[in-house]
């Protein structure tokens, strides 16, 4: 009896799933942008900053960054005539997550549209899930992300470069921490600036990272090109896609990790309050809930803070070895950033790169 009530539960759930996986007519995409928006926006919550406060944020923003330009161009080696950063904005959590929902709409876009999925109660539980996925992410960071740089990756042209602090979680994490909060502000400034300088002193590192975005878009859909040949994309797509992906991450522990090194450089030397927010950062790194740590393991987060400090061992051992004008070789082409083995052991990239052995 107990046999023939399990063989019926089978037949009927295959008839479900079946059911299920049936095509309805039509494609989407696998991932509902409104949607993803709807549910970031209830879990991020947060208002929006009026205009007066935004203006008035931004200009105390830009303030700071004139009084800094000088001594970070002075730590990093200037810019190129006739080339400059671009200025601060002021975000609020909900302007974050629209910036960063046109990010990823913007580079996973063509992704998304190469593989769109018939139609079916299977696909929309699918996307569902999905949608679920990303918008606690960004919920998730837009509580917690502090400034960013957007070099405008995949944009179109004219590139309208730009630079934000996230007012209101900065001025949480000042009154959590009770660290002086224009120090504060400017130690966060120096840090998004240098990404700024990374990308407007090299030109061609934007260039490079779209070739490498662009790459990894191609071999996600090279099934297509397969035909009945799925094989081909196991044997052949899959290896050039972790290729792809550790040039980028490589490239990305770099641009982290010679941040976090400029900041902490030139921090110190003009902010009196330097050793209190490098100790008020780690706190703040160390002290996660439980959920928190879920949540960073659990997305890939952990793995990527940890690329960071790889980058910022680096070009901290490359800097107190041989100094800046030597680290600065990594931005002369993509030939000369370090490779990811050659992240973890300096030396390596010394030897290749200013060596040529």
């Amino acid at each position: 009896m107990r046999r023939g009530l399990a063989l019926g539960s089978a037949t009927v759930l295959v008839a479900l799933l079946i059911e299920a996986a049936r095509p309805r007519g039509g494609t989407s995409s696998m991932i509902d942008w409104d949607e993803v928006s709807r549910v970031a926006r209830a879990r991020l919550g947060g208002d929006r900053m009026d205009g007066p406060h935004r203006g008035r944020t931004a200009a105390l923003y830009r303030r700071l960054a004139a009084a800094l330009e000088e001594p970070l161009l002075e730590a990093v080696g200037g810019l190129p005539p006739e080339v400059r950063l671009p200025d601060f904005q002021a975000l609020d959590r909900p302007g974050w997550l629209d910036l960063n929902l046109d990010i990823l709409r913007r580079v996973l876009e063509p992704l998304l549209e190469a593989t769109r999925v018939p139609n079916s109660w299977l696909a929309d539980l699918g996307r569902a899930g999905l949608d679920r996925y990303v918008a606690l992410l960004l919920a998730f960071l837009g509580r917690r992300v502090l400034g960013q740089f957007d070099p405008q990756l995949l944009g179109r042209e004219p590139v309208q470069q730009a630079l934000y602090l996230v007012e209101p979680n900065v001025a949480a994490w000042e009154a959590t921490a009770g660290v002086p909060g224009r120090d504060l502000r400017r130690w966060l400034i120096l840090h998004e600036m240098t990404h700024a300088w990374q990308f407007a002193a090299h030109p061609w590192l934007r260039e490079h990272l779209n070739v490498q975005l662009q790459s990894l878009v191609r071999e996600a859909i090279a099934w297509r090109a397969v035909g009945t040949e799925p094989w081909r994309v196991l044997t052949a797509g899959l290896p050039a896609q972790r290729e792809t992906v550790r040039r980028l991450q490589a490239t990305m522990a770099m641009v982290e990790g010679h941040g976090n090194l400029v900041m902490n450089l030139v921090g110190r030397q003009i902010l009196p309050s330097f050793d209190r927010l490098e100790e008020a950062y780690r706190r703040r790194s160390g002290e996660r809930s439980l959920l928190e740590l879920l949540i960073w393991r659990m997305t890939g987060l952990e793995l990527k803070l940890e690329q960071y400090r790889i980058g910022e061992r680096f070009a901290r051992t490359i800097h107190d070895r041989y100094g800046m004008t030597v680290l600065n070789r990594v931005w002369t082409s993509p030939e000369t950033l370090p490779t990811e083995e050659e992240l973890r052991r300096p030396d390596l990239w010394h030897r290749r790169v200013v060596e040529g052995r």
